[in-house]
């Protein structure tokens, strides 16, 4: 089976990063899996060209031009299935895809629409749409969230978890130096992240207990404003700022626990990868990653809007051990029961397999 991927771009991010593991895995099955990226290359497409597969980048960044080249792009190669990945590559190429006769075109939405909603993209969203043959949605919340926002009929939504290949864990003297009970956050340092909640959390919960650290991992336009914050809550050097890092592997081994504060998050890549090694999560109540915390029953949840709640709940781990210990073996039981890459993808190729041109042609 032919597929083509379209994403935003193969810079370093959670959407990104199944999309570069998808392909690896379809590759392995036997199918020609290929990316088209909106707008640029990025090191992932750098790392998949090395690899040897099409990623082309730069289609075209605005809607006219992207268009004509998509349609023009699935004419020449003839796909068997676009999978597009986000709004903007669904507004750019499910048209031209279906006008292509492309025979099965599928958009994923990896995150949540939060208030405010830009109500021109949706408007456009909405018009693609007609032309895909599913709407997955990532989890229960990005389910329930196109079904709020958007007239889909029902047969077309469908609901597929992320899955991701299970970390390795990383030996001992390859990881970072480290002293006292680590958390550990992997992800953009962006606004929707919520990190002054974080940072202010953190900050109380050391007054409990001095021997806490955090680690950021990852990068974005808020890094310097929260470094500057980490300094004025006087945490700056139990707070590491690690940027971003395309091997996250030897971080997730050595902490202690994961956390989040998102005020909106659909079911984040770094979740899964820390229950891959067992880590217990701290995350708030938005979206998949409270939903699959809950599911896994492997951590705590706390409100987006409260830092002594999370600061309350990162001491309770830190200190409970039984407690930590099970949330451990939860995590890790749930991701190889429920999040594994092959699950994810096994769902993909039953959704390509039964689009309705799909099964005409076989």
């Amino acid at each position: 089976m032919k597929i083509a991927h379209v994403v935003d771009s193969m810079e370093v991010g959670g959407a990104e990063t199944l999309v570069s593991q998808m392909c690896r895995l379809q590759r392995e099955q036997g199918h020609d899996p290929c990316v088209y990226a909106v707008a640029t290359l990025g090191p992932l497409g750098e790392r998949m060209r090395a690899e040897g597969f099409t990623v082309q980048p730069n289609v075209g960044q605005r809607l006219p031009d992207a268009m004509r080249n998509f349609f023009r792009i699935f004419h020449e190669s003839r796909p068997d299935v676009v999978h597009l990945h986000n709004p903007t590559p669904t507004i750019y190429a499910a048209i031209a895809a279906r006008i292509a006769g492309v025979p099965s075109v599928v958009s994923t939405r990896h995150s949540l629409v939060s208030p405010p909603r830009k109500l021109a993209v949706e408007l456009k969203y909405a018009v693609a749409a007609t032309c895909c043959d599913w709407i997955v949605g990532i989890c229960d919340a990005t389910v329930n969230n196109v079904k709020d926002i958007h007239s889909v009929p029902a047969r077309k939504i469908a609901r597929v978890y992320n899955g991701t290949v299970p970390l390795k864990r990383v030996a001992q003297e390859q990881c970072p130096p480290k002293s006292g009970f680590t958390l550990v956050y992997v992800g953009r340092l962006e606004p929707v992240k919520n990190h002054a909640l974080l940072l202010n959390a953190f900050c109380e919960a050391l007054q409990a207990m001095p021997v806490l650290r955090l680690w950021m991992v990852g990068d974005g336009s808020e890094r310097k404003t929260l470094e500057g914050l980490a300094t004025e809550l006087g945490i700056a050097r139990q707070v590491t700022f690690w940027g971003q890092q395309l091997d996250v592997a030897p971080f997730f081994s050595a902490a202690d626990a994961f956390i989040m504060s998102s005020l909106s998050e659909g079911l984040p890549m770094s979740l899964l990868q820390g229950f891959s090694l067992g880590l217990p999560a701290i995350v708030t109540d938005v979206g998949g990653m409270a939903e699959v915390v809950r599911l896994a029953q492997a951590g705590i949840i706390v409100p987006a809007t409260d830092p002594a709640k999370m600061a309350a709940a990162i001491v309770r781990l830190a200190s409970g051990d039984a407690e930590r210990q099970q949330f451990s073996r939860n995590a890790e039981a749930t991701f190889h029961s429920r999040f594994t890459l092959q699950t994810m993808v096994d769902g993909y190729m039953n959704l390509y397999r039964n689009a309705p041109r799909m099964r005409h042609r076989a």
